[in-house]
């Protein structure tokens, strides 16, 4: 079995590399999940990974200079393939190959998590998006975030994508989160998956470059993710297909 999930936001600054590791370790209590920095263009996910001393990155892969397999690594009960943060590396990487990439996991993992670029400006930040099954979508409570979220989901779904649902993240207490998400239901599909409170420990944990769960386990915004992840119903599909629809998929030319 294996099910694609690409994490994207629409904007920056939502929390959407800490929301995929999270997300990440509470699914792999019960599924191997491999987690994949997709956003080629501004990663940093290997800082969050404390990876950053690694030789081989998924630039590498997408620059046709290494098999995936040299790109991934065991961190914190998931496979963890990060990406590059030179220019050259994104200059060189083809964005399908991502294709290939995610092709190859799937015959070995139950979850992909693929970690998307924060706006789809490009070719290589809406292709994690057209690759996955289904969409997290992760925002704040503000008409901006909501706004970019919902052209997520309206580019997700046109190209077949389904929603697994909202994630509402750096949440504060002044935010009437409980009136925005309801409101939101009203224009997202899929079910609230959790409200994330802002706390120290989710910054505490990008400084340590781990995971929130792995810095913070018994912090209020782990809590959350945890319940996030048990919201989400992993889908039972033959590795082979999945791995087949990846191979297939259309390149957009733009978003």
């Amino acid at each position: 079995m294996v099910e694609a999930f690409a994490v994207a936001s629409g904007k920056g600054g939502t929390g959407k590399t800490t929301s995929t590791l999270a997300l990440g370790m509470a699914l792999s209590a019960d599924y191997d999940v491999t987690v994949v920095d997709a956003d080629t263009g501004m990663a940093n996910l290997l800082f969050h990974a404390g990876l950053s001393e690694v030789d081989t990155t998924l630039h590498d892969v997408l620059g046709d200079e290494a098999p995936v397999e040299a790109a991934t690594y065991e961190r914190f009960g998931m496979t963890v393939v990060p990406c590059g943060t030179s220019l050259d590396g994104f200059r060189d990487a083809d964005a399908a190959r991502l294709r290939e990439v995610v092709a190859t996991l799937a015959a070995d993992t139950d979850v992909i998590l693929l970690d998307s670029a924060a706006a789809l400006g490009s070719r290589s930040a809406v292709l994690p998006i057209v690759l996955a099954d289904r969409v997290v979508v992760v925002l704040q409570p503000t008409i901006p975030s909501l706004s970019d979220a919902l052209k997520v989901q309206e580019y997700a779904t046109s190209y077949g994508t389904g929603v697994a649902g909202t994630l509402f993240n750096k949440v504060r207490e002044d935010d009437a989160i409980d009136r925005v998400a309801e409101q939101s239901e009203r224009y997202f599909e899929g079910p609230t998956l959790a409200t994330v409170p802002a706390h120290e420990a989710a910054r505490e944990a990008r400084r340590a470059g781990r995971p929130l769960l792995a810095h913070a386990p018994d912090s209020p915004p782990a809590e959350a993710f945890r319940a996030a992840a048990a919201g989400i119903e992993v889908r039972d599909r033959a590795s082979e297909d999945v791995a087949d629809r990846f191979r297939s998929a259309v390149v957009p030319e733009s978003p």
